[in-house]
């Protein structure tokens, strides 16, 4: 083995002896499961997944699958709505790192959400709890941006905005950088593409070109998501009045149609039945416009590459295919090489930590400048309403991490 060292923080390496490869973990949350994927040459050489519900119930038994996994240079943790490139060792209270900033909710928002049973704060549970053991541990392990973070998206489409993307989201569009490169035979620089993001929660847009992330449309942007109803006319919002943090997993097609299987919204819009197919519909046009939008900053984009759990899907992948490749040729993301059960966000994590840890995909990542991100994610919201929201989010952000990046 050979002797050498490893500056996280620029992600630099220095050599001493023989040649050796960066290894990297990511973890990926998701409904049901954490799944957790390490690459190493720039190929994927172990995936492992462990229930949210037995990770929610015992935090501990993902710190298991981690060690069982071994040594690695650097773990990315889940990183919910994103955050400057922070390090275990930065953060200062982890519970409120977790929650608070990671999260954008609060202790008695998570204990009400539990209560009723909300799928989606099951998730936030679990991860929070993560958070916690892997500080608790001492694990060497970063929490990663989100879309609105990155310096390479212009700030005027940042205006009023906070989810372009969340981490997992800017996670596999790294990833697509990587994919399209490897499958067009282009440098990195020379990549452009939209992704489109169907996820069984929310669905996302995201726009890359010249290899750099420049716009985006998160899951609570991205009209009728399988859980959250997207979009919202705020004259709909007015009317709500009271609203809690659990209400952006509802509105979509699972409400509308009363069941959380996807097969079966396809077979009653296949019969024509509804709600089945009015949802449906929505599902689908949602994702068209985004692209759609999208196209004003990625005019010729030179693919249109799905991903996700719904891009899995027969159906809604040959629609998606054939409605959109009257922009770019359109088709799935094939991940790195050795993936075999892993979802793509899993993979982007990795990559992400893989790069960061000073590894094969370090030019990429300082190149998509995810370590100069800095900011939170509110801190573009200009609605005189939520001027004091943006201001707590600083303030708890400075209080919880040392250093700061504001």
């Amino acid at each position: 083995m050979c002797r050498y060292e490893v500056d996280l923080r620029i992600g630099q390496r220095a050599y001493y002896g023989a040649d050796f490869m960066v290894k990297a973990l990511g973890i990926d949350p998701g409904t049901g499961s954490f799944d957790l994927v390490v690459i190493e040459g720039g190929r994927v050489v172990a995936e492992k997944s462990v229930s949210t519900f037995e990770v929610a119930k015992n935090p501990e038994a993902l710190v298991k699958v981690v060690e069982e996994l071994g040594e690695v240079d650097l773990i990315a943790g889940p990183s919910g709505y994103g955050v400057p490139l922070t390090f275990n060792s930065d953060i200062v209270e982890p519970r409120r790192f977790a929650l608070e900033v990671l999260l954008l909710t609060s202790e008695e928002d998570l204990e009400s959400g539990i209560k009723s049973g909300e799928v989606g704060m099951a998730v936030y549970d679990a991860l929070a709890k993560v958070v916690e053991e892997f500080w608790r541990k001492g694990l060497n392990v970063c929490y990663i941006p989100s879309v609105i973070l990155l310096p390479t998206v212009p700030d005027f489409r940042k205006v009023n905005k906070l989810d372009m993307g969340t981490a997992d989201k800017m996670a596999v569009a790294v990833l697509g950088v990587i994919d399209q490169s490897r499958e067009l035979g282009l440098s990195y620089k020379e990549t452009s593409f939209i992704l489109v993001e169907a996820g069984f929660g929310y669905n996302a847009v995201i726009g890359v070109e010249d290899g750099l992330i420049v716009d985006g449309l998160g899951g609570t942007l991205v009209h009728t998501g399988f859980l959250t109803a997207g979009a919202l006319d705020a004259e709909i919002a007015v009317l709500g009045r009271l609203w809690v943090r659990s209400d952006v997993f509802h509105g979509g097609v699972a409400d509308i149609c009363g069941t959380f299987d996807i097969e079966d919204v396809v077979r009653g819009y296949l019969n024509g039945e509804e709600p089945y197919t009015t949802a449906f519909k929505a599902f689908i046009d949602g994702i068209l416009k985004a692209v759609a939008a999208i196209r004003t900053s990625i005019r010729k984009p030179k693919e249109i590459l799905l991903s996700g759990r719904y891009s899995r899907n027969k159906v809604v992948r040959e629609i998606l295919e054939e409605a959109l490749s009257r922009y770019a040729p359109v088709r799935r993301l094939k991940g790195l090489e050795g993936a075999k059960v892993s979802k793509e966000a899993a993979q982007g994590y990795a990559v992400v930590a893989e790069g960061v840890a000073g590894g094969e995909f370090s030019d990429l990542v300082r190149r998509m400048k995810i370590p100069e991100a800095k900011g939170t994610v509110a801190d573009w919201v200009r609605h005189p309403r939520l001027r004091e929201v943006r201001e707590k989010l600083r303030r708890t952000y400075s209080e919880v991490v040392r250093n700061p990046k504001l």
